[in-house]
């Protein structure tokens, strides 16, 4: 998986079962490993998550499948407060 950090900027970002989680705001990286350590989600999909003194989302990039079009993770049950999904 190979793309610009700068591509990513503005992605929306959904799990592998469908479920939409935001939009890709930052990137952080690892300057010491030399690689990305997670991405910062904006425009957050309120229903998720119940956003009392919100601080934002970082999502790992380990868990990251795909980044082409949309940014793509691994679906994590349980993860999302509120979530649910049509094959839950």
């Amino acid at each position: 998986m190979e793309t610009q950090i700068t591509e990513m900027f503005g992605l929306q970002i959904y799990t592998d079962k469908g479920m939409f989680i935001g939009e890709v705001e930052d990137v952080l990286i690892d300057v010491d490993q030399k690689k990305i350590d997670s991405i910062v989600v904006g425009k957050v999909n309120d229903q998720l998550f119940e956003l009392k003194n919100y601080r934002g989302l970082k999502i790992p990039y380990r868990i990251i499948s795909a980044i082409d079009d949309i940014v793509l993770i691994r679906h994590l049950p349980g993860a999302f407060t509120g979530a649910t999904s049509a094959e839950e």
